[in-house]
């Protein structure tokens, strides 16, 4: 998802037709609309000249959020899209079935400081997870530190990010209200409950280093509200040191100078809790990196600077150990002496390996490494030489995460999921070799009945790429199955396999689903990366088209009975493959995206994506994203899919702009008698934080869409009636 460029191993976007010209003076009033016919969107005479290129943007009314025109408009939207969806009785049939899967317990791996073992717990209907410590030991009776379900009545007001002291004895947390993800940080006193003083404003996704002492922090803030033009409060985040009890608008500016105002800067400790580092970052495919004693006030030290790189470290026994993919596109871990540590001084420990060394951990002088390969995960532990002297065997082919445990003890905790492998917690004793599943998740599905495999895609420039395909065990290969594929391709994120717990509600109905790990993601590494972002960016689309060709060919769907989905930069991925070749879907689902590339910088915190996709103030930039931006690629006369839009009021990573614009082009463009929704929550935003009650509600009218849209209710009724074929 389009978020902060944050290190990824530290812890997250052709003229116009003329015929759209011509439509651009006429100011239709929106008018209200039956189950069938969705309401008209006024057009308005709005052209922009790029570098010497005239662009209309006939619904550039639509990102005034505050014009009584664009309420009314949301209003007739909403009013279309759920007259639409509520007319499928089985959509309740759907919501209790969710709601019964999403009841299942579930927990997080634990996180230790010391004696305390945290982790995050939600059974039932609660709307959100719960924070629980045992103390002394892993398997002792938890007690609850914060839950977030007490926060509002609605459950709209989350618990954004957690930061705990070194001792395990006080907790640092963010909340925010209505999805904004704008937080602000509080503290717990973990053994007593009591909420200490500190409310400090401005502190999204903080970063939290805090110092040996326990009674003090750096930690990351944006300008105040009011502080800064509009706008500019989602830059120029700084550091800053605050002690506990003291007024946070006294607080001591640690680093305030930056390269430019889109500069993110994070202060991290190592795993003795006796250095901070400092990451500094202006690109999602590089840093800086330095470090300095954590109770001392002497400048940082570099380690890397300048390189055209990821980079992080930690320092244990008196090493630093760096993770880098300077060099090796798929990471290696050197290392170097504290007293030397830029990089001529640097050793190569394990060097890259078959798959990505994602992440890294020094615990009881050994080096456990998770690596990524094939887009499943492989924990391998090594010597402090880096020589390799054993792996963690995992149930099968899925993802590793959350690994756990303090530097000089012997246990190490992680969760483990798959497709159709519910998620697992582990406890491996290093001194033993002996693994241990603590707890697993029971939804009270037979999860034999399900499989999974990896396919590979060949794209159109003939690169390999793979691909997840889940469903029923003994679902044939009609060639008109259900199928729902899923893209993302962006931002180094990678794209493993997990388990879905609203997937069963598709799958037991005979649905396929389908995961393409497409380039612009880090399942390959660096270069895997470099080859989807910028001026490459339609390598992510042909190798998303590639996989929903190869899904056709493979006889699992046809072009009647396919869906895709995306959200947020997968939103984009879907808005530019539907528009770029509307003829291969019969249904598509776009969740909080960027659609208009072309002004996508000016809203929220967008200008922090400029180096993933390109800004259209530069002409050679403008020229490949006018070439793909969704929003104007959308041409009159062309058949669309049937098309659900889905955004939130509050989202404050991505403008819903983006998604009340898109709309309003495709309902007026479209030739076919296909719908194009457009569903706006309220009080909702991004996605992170989001309640279940609103999760459940917008997975029932996703799985009502897509099911009404690709056959599998019957088409002749509108009582949602299960139907006997697909066709």
């Amino acid at each position: 998802m389009p978020g902060l460029p944050m290190n990824r191993h530290a812890v997250s976007m052709l003229c116009l037709c003329s015929a759209w010209l011509a439509c651009c003076g006429a100011a239709a009033a929106t008018e209200p609309a039956s189950p069938h016919k969705p309401p008209e969107s006024k057009t308005v005479d709005v052209v922009d000249e790029y570098h010497g290129q005239k662009v209309a943007d006939p619904y550039r009314w639509l990102e005034k959020t505050d014009d009584s025109d664009v309420e009314t408009w949301l209003d007739a939207q909403t009013a279309y899209t759920r007259a639409y969806l509520d007319r499928f009785a089985d959509r309740q049939t759907i919501k209790e079935r969710l709601e019964k899967l999403y009841a299942a317990e579930t927990s997080s791996p634990p996180s230790v400081y010391r004696d305390r073992y945290f982790f995050n717990r939600r059974k039932g209907s609660q709307n959100h997870a719960v924070l629980f410590v045992r103390d002394g030991d892993y398997k002792a009776e938890p007690r609850v530190v914060i839950d977030p379900n007490t926060f509002s009545a609605d459950g709209t007001i989350a618990l954004d990010w957690t930061s705990i002291s070194p001792d395990g004895s006080l907790i640092a947390y963010g909340k925010s209200a209505g999805g904004d993800e704008r937080s602000t940080l509080y503290i717990r006193n973990v053994a007593t409950g009591e909420q200490l003083s500190e409310e400090i404003p401005q502190t999204r996704y903080s970063s939290i280093a805090w110092l040996p002492d326990n009674k003090s922090f750096y930690y990351t803030r944006y300008p105040i509200v009011g502080s800064v033009p509009t706008g500019d409060e989602n830059y120029f985040r700084k550091v800053y040191y605050h002690r506990i009890g003291e007024d946070w608008k006294n607080d001591r500016l640690v680093v305030g100078e930056l390269a430019q105002k889109e500069e993110f800067v994070s202060p991290g400790a190592n795993s003795t809790n006796e250095w901070m580092f400092l990451t500094r970052s202006v690109d999602w495919s590089k840093n800086d990196l330095y470090f300095r004693p954590l109770a001392s006030d002497e400048p940082f030290r570099p380690i890397a600077v300048g390189l055209d790189a990821l980079t992080s470290a930690d320092l244990v026994y008196g090493k630093l150990f760096i993770l880098t993919n300077h060099g090796a596109s798929r990471y290696r871990l050197m290392i170097a002496d504290p007293e030397k540590p830029t990089t001529a001084d640097w050793r190569e420990l394990i060097p890259q390996q078959k798959g990505v060394i994602e992440s890294f951990r020094v615990i009881d002088r050994r080096i456990i490494i998770n690596v990524l390969e094939d887009a499943h995960t492989r924990i391998f532990i090594h010597d402090l030489e880096g020589k390799r002297i054993g792996e963690i065997e995992l149930p099968t082919l899925g993802s590793a995460g959350g690994i756990s445990g303090e530097w000089d003890d012997t246990e190490i905790f992680f969760g483990f999921e798959s497709f159709a492998y519910p998620p697992a917690n582990f406890r491996y004793d290093l001194k033993t070799g002996q693994l241990e599943k603590i707890e697993q998740v029971d939804i009270g599905v037979n999860v034999a009945d399900y499989e999974a495999s990896q396919q590979w895609v060949t794209s159109k420039d003939g690169t390999r790429v793979p691909m997840f395909v889940v469903h029923r065990k003994g679902v044939e290969r009609s060639g008109r199955n259900p199928t729902l594929l899923y893209g993302y391709g962006g931002f180094d994120i990678s794209i493993t396999p997990q388990f879905r717990k609203g997937l069963f509600v598709w799958l037991d109905r005979g649905g396929v689903y389908a995961s393409a790990c497409l380039r612009g993601g880090g399942e390959f590494g660096a270069d895997w990366h470099l080859a989807g972002r910028l001026e490459k960016k339609q390598n992510v689309f042909d190798d998303f088209i590639a996989a929903a060709e190869t899904l056709i060919s493979l006889k699992y769907t046809d072009r009647d009975h396919l869906a895709i989905y995306g959200g947020s930069n997968g939103g984009l991925l879907v808005g530019a493959c539907m528009v770029q070749r509307p003829d291969l879907y019969r249904a598509v689902i776009c969740a909080v995206p960027l659609l208009d590339m072309l002004r996508y910088h000016q809203f929220e915190i967008a200008r922090l994506w400029i180096p993933e996709y390109g800004s259209a103030d530069d002409p050679k930039q403008f020229e490949w994203l006018r070439a793909y931006s969704p929003y104007h690629n959308v041409k009159p006369g062309t058949s669309y899919p049937a098309t659900l839009i889905m955004t939130g009021d509050s989202d404050s990573r991505v403008h819903p702009l983006h998604a009340w614009k898109m709309a309003a082009r495709l309902q007026a463009a479209t030739s076919s008698d296909r719908p194009i929704l457009m569903r706006m929550d309220r009080k909702a935003g991004h996605g992170a934080g989001k309640p279940l009650s609103k999760i459940v509600d917008a997975e029932s009218d996703q799985w009502v869409f897509l099911m009404n849209e690709l056959g599998v209710f019957d088409q002749t009724t509108e009582t949602g009636k299960p139907a006997t074929t697909t066709d």
